[in-house]
């Protein structure tokens, strides 16, 4: 045996296993991931479809896809023509939220949305309102321990707690306004730590004018504005074949769920999805088996947008197969902002390395659904 060797054998198992163990830790610093799939009907009497539209309050983006369809019709396009406005106001005082005038004029009459703009949820002060009247705020341990407001430590925090989250309910605040709780939380909004923040905000009541906040905000720096709107048709788009009752998909005769949601994906980013061999950007193709569509016609809107406004496109949506169309399907896809308190509910919500929390609907002509939900690493299961 060649001297040295009988040593180096031991030595060279041991940098293995280090290997190994080093190779683990990283596996396990790879942020988890949730996709959340179920199947349902829109007729049916306990079906989740509108529940769960109308508690994901902070919206970012919004994306239908209509294969086989070229141009939209008027209801369609008309519905997202109308999905704004919504406010930018700027450097707006925390206090101004709890404030009995605010909660009277928008908090209890309609429903009201809030959320701060440019903060990093996971280093920053943040800010939420939702329309059911809580606020939320997601604080740092230094500006917690010096408002002296009442709270819990943020479920994400890790060992040591450098997060907590504050939820004032403003409904029963107004209605106590000579309580010592209302005035300890004034007290810290305006003089013990002022907060100022950039917000956006929305306001939803039927038959209200849109330029009420612009005029109660109107000492501050308010900006009215709508949402991006991007519509393009795409040609030749290969696409899945999907059957309503198989979520799970059926080899050779249809994609899965979680398949389409991959495929979705790329169409939004708008890769190639052909695999060419020279295509060093995008290896992706549809899965199979599939179909390719003439034509498709792709929407997305970009803003604060409201839940209701969403509801609206969606039963819209679901009226398009009222007379035939050579479209099986539809698919409508919402996501939140990154840096929101919370996804759905009063969930709290956080980035980590992603910050996702979304949905999507596939439509069937036959008006069943499926519903997909996915959250990133710093998010309870969806609902």
């Amino acid at each position: 045996m060649p001297a040295g060797k009988g040593r180096g054998e031991p030595n060279a198992g041991r940098t293995c296993v280090r290997k190994t163990m080093a190779m683990l830790c990283r596996l396990r610093e790879v942020p988890r991931h949730l996709l959340v799939c179920e199947k349902s009907n829109f007729g049916h009497e306990k079906s989740r479809h509108r529940h769960l539209v109308e508690t994901h309050y902070h919206n970012y983006r919004v994306s239908f896809l209509i294969p086989e369809c070229g141009i939209l019709s008027k209801e369609l396009k008309d519905l997202v023509m109308d999905s704004g406005p919504y406010y930018f106001v700027k450097d707006l005082p925390l206090h101004e939220l709890i404030a009995h005038e605010f909660i009277n004029t928008f908090v209890k009459k309609g429903a009201c949305y809030a959320l701060t703009y440019n903060t990093n949820i996971d280093e920053d002060n943040t800010v939420a309102l939702l329309p059911n009247g809580k606020l939320i705020l997601s604080l740092d341990k230094d500006t917690y321990e010096e408002a002296g407001l009442q709270g819990r430590p943020s479920q994400y925090s890790g060992r040591k707690t450098m997060k907590f989250i504050v939820s004032i309910d403003l409904m029963d605040l107004s209605s106590k306004l000579d309580s010592k709780k209302y005035k300890r939380i004034s007290w810290a909004f305006k003089e013990k730590k002022p907060l100022k923040f950039d917000f956006l905000l929305a306001w939803h009541q039927t038959g209200a004018e849109g330029s009420t906040m612009m005029s109660y905000f109107s000492n501050y720096r308010i900006q009215e504005r709508q949402p991006k709107i991007a519509l393009s048709t795409v040609t030749d788009l290969p696409c899945p074949v999907l059957r309503s009752g198989e979520l799970r998909g059926e080899p050779e005769a249809a994609c899965s769920a979680q398949e389409l949601f991959e495929w979705l994906g790329a169409v939004f980013s708008n890769a190639e999805l052909n695999n060419e061999p020279d295509n060093f950007i995008s290896t992706y193709c549809c899965p199979q088996p599939s179909t390719v569509a003439a034509k498709a016609c792709l929407c997305t809107i970009t803003g604060f947008i409201l839940p209701e406004k969403i509801r609206l496109l969606l039963e819209q949506l679901c009226r398009y197969f009222d007379e035939p169309k050579l479209a099986p399907w539809v698919t409508l896809s919402v996501q939140g902002f990154a840096d929101s308190p919370v996804s759905w509910r009063e969930n709290e919500h956080g980035f980590r390395k992603g910050g996702e929390h979304l949905y999507n609907f596939v439509v069937f002509s036959n008006r069943d659904y499926w519903l997909q939900l996915a959250v990133g690493a710093n998010d309870d299961c969806p609902p």
